[in-house]
């Protein structure tokens, strides 16, 4: 029987008229006649059949702006549409290998992989014990829908979902699809721009969402699915916890001034409140399955204990529930605990103090049913429910916390001032003195509560902290429990966060670390000078003793986006790969284990890519089992809301961590040959040189300003962080977003592939191409890591489009177009022959789906780019005319899948 009654080009094909049915109908049929001739001359020009883009230019040129507005709004639909349609497809991939056993990268090859070739239970065991896997959701503004949109192009999906999976009458099928034209023209009378920035409580609401409404089913799925798994080749190997979710939203503090301990509290009040509520729901669902008789079923002597104790703790309650339900010992179990989720965040007395003591009550019944021979009710209905606590506890998500180092410095400066300490005038030494004695000694130096006379900012550092000792009084230590700090340089850095908990009851050692202290690494300094950062401070007295209290782990976060920003992609995919390998083998001399973090964008210029091959492609040194990446923007989006991509997710995601934690213990120096290394050190300095000395020309931010839309993107309302540092347009101070977002938009991903034709150039010229070649193409077959830097920039190529590149960089002065513009294209194409060279196939791209998903959807973004080109070139333009550049900006996101 067939899984499914549709496929992408059906889809494809019945939304595109649908869009069209829609303009006609809302705007008139002479707008709709103006959007295809718009689409039949770039498809025209995209298929050879006309030899210019002269007659796209001319529809483009002759809009009226009412008109304008209405093409944008249009392919902005479609491509919305198509994206649901794509998403689709995917399941259909999904479900069709599953069914035949052919769904690559899958847990259920890899545990049959293990068992042939002799992995022995307690091997198996060890390896899934050692694995944690932390994705770690931001607020980082780079998804460009408003969440109106988003919730109505769900809806879509759902009605698309129908369609596809079930055996419908035609009556049915028309019912479905009069539903979804109804959705779509409620969608195109929606704006699609925001009109204000979002908060940072609407961020958080937005991943609550994907937690609230995906992953905290899916995650039962998952954990069946692996046992089941396992169960087929191990008997005696149980599944152990093996994800949290953490997140930033609501608690990033970095360059956001608004996420204030307001927001903070709000957050994880919130989520604390939507956990019970699941909770609770869940046990109600339950109760309607354990209905067991109690005069036919034994109940185990911990269920009677547990229901005694209760007993005692609600005598009122108690004698209700025994009236209700007289002999259903586990639904009197399930009505009591419900009445200690009720009261949870209540004044009355015996509500849970935290998610474990929940789940103690579930391992009650849990065993209690095993004990009585009712396996099959224990695994499909109260297992499910046990991963969902163990997973996401009353927290949903714990948030991290994080802020530029500047701010701690200068509050600790401007806090200790008040008491004598000149602690401006410190060496870093003196420093690292200074604030280890002051966190060893039991009196605090500061007072929190009344520091004096003090700058806005240390004042609200200094709150954070007070605040951060009451949210873990509040809602436990486990909801936020880790202090990220950005530009990281010194060990003072880390030492500054750690006093200033020590300062409000944090910490307090030598027995108690409430937190974990996070450098971020951001810059080439920063990275280079990590193994003497952590050697001080794993040699300082208490920072070591905090270490020690926190179980020996050191988590170090690693940052992709300014990283690439600063030193070009290729130089920075070595940077951060051989200092992760310095770091791990650091670690493991100092006897501490190392939980790396990854601060991955959503793009290839961030960081971005496939996250299954980058887990693989990590050094051996650095897989401990434990890590820890951010997910951000689209990128949540296209995982994380659809279920069944949700979940095939997850399992990716375990599947290469379990496979590189087990290639890690059988070797755990990887053994990359020394010509390998030779060349890559060969081509990183020659390509940092080449990115550098670009970003450094005279005329390259002037370039930059005139050739993208970044004057848009910087006021688009993407998020409620500012778009830049410090409100200067340098491409320092630029955050990496708007930086990447900016490119993207003119089709030209210059941050995903610049300068990595000159590195391989170098490496060529240094040691013959012919020689040069063998070597790269012997290291593409056999490095994971190089194979994946470089099918990454493929991909980065492969979207670069030359000629509408060229329709922006016409938007320049002459003289600036004509000194960087050449010499941007040389770099692309040069990259594009090397790689292809070096891969050995005949186009950029090795998936199939994805050549035609560039292929279906070139022609349409054509138009958007041409309008928005257009726009830009206007010196004066209506407020008409700028809600219509917004929208092209949302459109060309949609039709590029990626902003920044």
């Amino acid at each position: 029987m067939a899984l499914h009654n549709r496929d992408v080009r059906t889809d494809v094909r019945e939304l595109g008229a649908l869009v069209g049915d829609v303009l006609a109908a809302q705007a008139s049929t002479e707008a709709y006649e103006t959007v295809e001739d718009l689409r039949n001359a770039a498809i025209d020009y995209r298929r050879g059949d006309a030899t210019s883009r002269d007659a796209l230019h001319g529809s483009v040129d002759e809009l009226s702006t009412t008109r304008e507005e209405i093409v944008a709004r249009a392919f902005t639909t479609y491509f919305e549409l198509i994206n649901l349609a794509e998403e689709r497809e995917r399941v259909r991939a999904i479900r069709g290998a599953d069914e035949d056993g052919s769904l690559h990268d899958s847990f259920d090859a890899t545990i049959a992989e293990f068992a042939e070739a002799g992995v022995e239970p307690d091997e198996l065991r060890e390896l899934l014990e050692d694995v944690l896997i932390e994705p770690t959701f931001t607020a980082h503004p780079t998804e460009a829908r408003r969440s109106t949109v988003k919730a109505k192009l769900r809806s879509i999906a759902n009605h698309l979902e129908e369609l596809d999976e079930r055996n419908l009458t035609e009556r049915e099928r028309n019912g479905i699809w009069r539903d979804v034209t109804a959705e779509v023209t409620s969608l195109w009378g929606t704006r699609q721009v925001r009109q204000r920035s979002p908060e940072p409580e609407d961020e958080a609401r937005n991943v609550q969402w994907y937690l609230e409404n995906t992953l905290f089913d899916v995650v039962g799925d998952a954990y069946e699915e692996f046992e089941e798994t396992i169960s087929k080749e191990y008997d005696d190997v149980d599944c152990p916890k093996l994800f949290e979710f953490r997140s930033w939203a609501g608690s990033d503090r970095d360059g956001n001034p608004f996420v204030t301990p307001e927001v903070t509290d709000e957050t994880l009040a919130r989520q604390r409140e939507v956990a019970v509520e699941k909770y609770r729901d869940r046990c109600k669902r339950l109760s309607a399955v354990l209905s067991q008789d109690g005069e036919r079923y034994a109940v185990d002597d911990r269920l009677a204990e547990s229901l005694a104790a209760d007993a005692e703790r609600f005598p009122t309650v108690v004698e209700e529930v025994r009236e209700r339900y007289p002999d259903e010992p586990y639904r009197q179990k399930l009505r009591l605990m419900r009445e200690r989720l009720d009261r949870v965040d209540d004044v009355r007395p015996g509500g849970y103090p935290d998610g474990d003591a929940f789940l103690a009550d579930l391992d009650v019944i849990a065993d209690s049913l095993a004990a009585d021979g009712q396996d099959a009710v224990r695994e499909s209905f109260v297992e499910p429910l046990r991963r969902q606590v163990d997973t996401f506890g009353f927290t949903l998500a714990s948030l991290d916390l994080r802020d530029h180092r500047e701010n701690h410095t200068e509050a600790v400066a401007e806090a200790v001032a008040t008491e004598g300490v000149d602690y401006r005038e410190m060496d870093e030494d003196a420093r690292q003195e200074f604030l280890t004695e002051a966190i060893l000694q039991e009196e605090p130096v500061v007072d929190a509560d009344e520091p004096g006379d003090v700058s806005e900012t240390t004042e609200r550092v200094l709150r954070r902290f007070q605040e951060f000792a009451e949210w873990q009084e509040e809602y436990g230590a486990q909801a936020i429990d880790t202090y990220c700090i950005s530009m990281t340089e010194e060990p003072s850095h880390v030492l500054e966060v750690l006093f200033l908990a020590d300062q409000v009851g944090v910490v307090s050692l030598p027995d108690h670390c409430g937190l974990d202290v996070v450098p971020l690494l951001e810059t080439e300094s920063a990275l280079n000078g990590a193994e003497r950062i952590l050697g001080e401070l794993f040699d300082n007295e208490a920072y070591a003793t905090a270490l020690e209290v926190r179980g020996e782990v050191q988590e170090v976060m690693l940052g992709y986006s300014d990283s690439n920003k600063e030193n070009g992609f290729l130089a920075a995919n070595w940077d951060l790969y051989e200092n992760q390998r310095q770091i791990a083998r650091f670690c493991r001399e100092e006897d501490v284990t190392l939980r790396l973090f990854h601060g991955r964008g959503g793009s290839i210029s961030r960081g971005g890519g496939p996250m299954n091959e980058a887990l693989l492609a990590l050094p051996n040194e650095t897989v401990t089992g434990q890590v820890k990446f951010t997910e951000q923007g689209e990128a949540i989006a296209e995982k994380y809301a659809n279920p069944r991509i949700a979940e095939r997710e997850l399992e990716q995601m375990l599947d290469a961590q379990i496979r590189a934690r087990h290639e890690a213990n059988e070797e755990p120096t990887e053994d990359v040959p020394e010509e390998w290394v030779d060349a890559m050190e060969t081509m990183a300095p020659a390509a940092r040189k080449t990115y550098r000395d670009l970003l450094n020309t005279d005329g390259f931010v002037s370039y930059f300003g005139q050739a993208t839309p970044i004057s848009v993107v910087e006021n688009l309302n993407l998020g409620s962080r500012p778009a830049s540092r410090s409100g200067e347009r340098t491409v320092e101070d630029l955050r990496a977003i708007p930086w990447v977002f900016s490119w993207t938009q003119t089709r030209l991903i210059l941050p995903g592939w610049y300068s990595l034709a000159s590195g391989l150039d170098a490496y060529l010229d240094a040691v013959g191409e012919e020689e040069g070649l063998e070597t790269l193409r012997e290291m593409y077959a056999e490095w994971p890591f190089f194979r994946t830097t470089l099918d990454n920039a493929a991909l980065a190529l492969a979207r670069t489009d030359p000629e509408i590149a060229a329709e922006y960089a016409d938007l320049a002065d002459d003289e600036l177009r004509e000194r960087f513009f050449p010499e941007l294209i040389g770099e692309y194409e040069r990259g594009r022959e090397l790689v292809l060279a070096i891969s050995g196939r005949d186009q950029l791209l090795r998936r199939e789906w994805l050549e035609e998903s560039l292929d279906r959807r070139n022609p349409y973004v054509d138009p958007l780019n041409l309008l928005q080109a257009n726009l830009l070139g206007r010196t004066h333009r209506t407020e008409e005319e700028e809600r219509t550049l917004r929208l092209t900006v949302n459109g060309i996101a949609a039709g590029m899948k990626n902003t920044g």
